[in-house]
């Protein structure tokens, strides 16, 4: 049962399945509306519901019809097919399309619950996930829906640049909220695949006895509520991507049926006996170490070497204080125009604290920070108040002291800074000094490895 109710809204002109359906969730604690139809559905919906379920012959506004315009209007809202048996080549369109499942109708209770915990789980985990970017961003400011001028990033574009239109798997690395989701769709959108299906599964969101199911499908019969056969999402993606993010919290039962996939392309369904072959490409995001969980027998190391094909490492926020101001214009404008309000930027306090803030959560962190002000702001400025007391308490500290160096330093004597630009000036000094001296003792004071290691020349 979820902590605090999310709304599902069931969207079915039968009353009787209406009444069932909304019976059983509600013992599960969820808060559930009722729609008769497709338009009374969609009138019921806003950002606070989580899950839709809808069948797909509705009278004034069919299930397809909601779906699309359900899913333009709330992105992140999870959609359930509810299908008759003889519809299933409908329904599995629309989970390419974007829905997250379908269950057919007459199937036994249990799985109706694990396909909605599905959904919710999954829901709740892009509520944490950067937002997918709304409208096109200048070409000065970033590109694929990344903002930023940082090299750092700029090494992430060329390498989007340079794999995009390639069959190649690619591992994404990066902390969470450093925005590897937009990574994984950029690659899909710029390759020959754009047309064909982009399936994400996130694997910390499927139950682990439910995971082979998830990836491969079923056959009718194959386990208790399989009352018919349903196609998983390697079948979904055929000639599209699959994307698997947090691959690192994946069972390692799971991880050598993977690897058979990733070499073969081929696959049985549970219960089956049919060999399927899948022409799928394949992108994996983690924000664990995934040398350290191979080593230590979390992670199966050909599995590892197998999914690393390509490496993108995305830099933490931390490593790109530049970015933080455009960050911040970007972020302001889209909760001007979401919230209808009339912010114009920040104070040179507020800035100053967000760039002396680590931020620990990235970019999503600062996200949920500006929407935060945008909603609370007093004036047409946020200040320094208006932050929250951890970010605004960093304003006040001392600047932690640079590391020691082998060679004798000039102390500086440069006086505090007075404007953001200067601010922004002395932060991205500091952290290209302390980046700077670590590569160099990881590399025992060899300059040209440092330089190699950070992607910058040798002076």
């Amino acid at each position: 049962m979820p902590a605090s109710p999310r709304r599902v809204v069931i969207a079915d002109d039968e009353p009787s399945l209406r009444k069932v359906l909304s019976s059983l969730l509600r013992r599960e604690g969820y808060d559930v509306q009722e729609a008769r139809d497709g338009e009374e559905a969609l009138a019921l919906l806003n950002s606070d519901v989580a899950v839709l379920i809808t069948d797909l012959r509705m009278p004034k506004l069919d299930g397809m019809q909601l779906f699309r315009r359900a899913i333009s209007e709330y992105p992140d809202l999870k959609v359930i097919i509810f299908t008759a048996y003889g519809r299933i080549t409908e329904s599995v369109e629309a989970v390419k399309l974007g829905a997250f499942d379908f269950v057919e109708k007459g199937t036994d209770n249990e799985h109706v619950l694990q396909v909605v915990r599905k959904a919710v789980a999954s829901y709740e985990l892009d509520l944490r996930a950067p937002r997918k970017p709304q409208g096109q961003i200048p070409p000065q400011l970033g590109r694929y829906g990344l903002v930023g001028t940082a090299p750092a990033l700029q090494k992430v574009f060329s390498l989007i640049d340079k794999v995009a239109d390639t069959p190649s798997t690619v591992l994404i690395i990066g902390e969470s909220g450093t925005g590897k989701e937009l990574v994984a769709r950029a690659l899909h959108e710029h390759s020959s695949r754009k047309n064909e299906s982009f399936i994400r599964i996130n694997c910390a969101a499927i139950p682990k006895t439910l995971m082979e199911s998830e990836l491969f499908g079923h056959e009718k019969g194959a386990f208790t509520g399989a009352v018919h056969s349903k196609p998983g999402r390697f079948e979904l993606a055929d000639r599209g991507t699959l994307f698997l993010d947090e691959i690192g919290e994946l069972a390692v039962e799971m991880q050598v049926k993977l690897l058979r996939v990733l070499q073969e392309s081929e696959f049985e369904r549970v219960g089956g006996i049919k060999t399927l072959r899948v022409d799928v490409r394949v992108i994996a995001a983690t924000n664990r170490d995934l040398v350290k969980e191979a080593a230590q027998g979390n992670f199966r190391e050909e599995l590892y070497y197998r999914l690393n094909v390509v490496p993108i490492q995305l830099p933490p926020l931390r490593e790109r204080l530049q970015d933080i101001p455009l960050l911040v214009s970007h972020f302001v404008s889209r909760f001007n125009e979401r919230l209808r309000k009339t912010v114009s930027g920040l104070s040179d306090d507020a800035m100053a604290a967000l760039l002396r803030y680590p931020f620990p959560g990235n970019i999503r962190e600062l996200e949920n920070i500006i929407e935060r002000t945008v909603v609370l702001a007093e004036g047409p400025v946020i200040e320094l108040r208006d932050l929250p007391p951890n970010v605004a308490q960093t304003a006040g500290a001392q600047l932690p002291p640079p590391p020691r160096m082998s060679q004798p330093q000039t102390p500086s004597s440069r006086p505090p800074a007075t404007s953001l630009k200067e601010i922004v000036r002395q932060e991205t000094e500091r952290v290209e000094r302390e980046m700077i001296q670590r590569a160099l003792s990881e590399t025992q004071g060899n300059v040209t490895q440092a330089a190699r290691h950070l992607g910058i020349s040798r002076k």
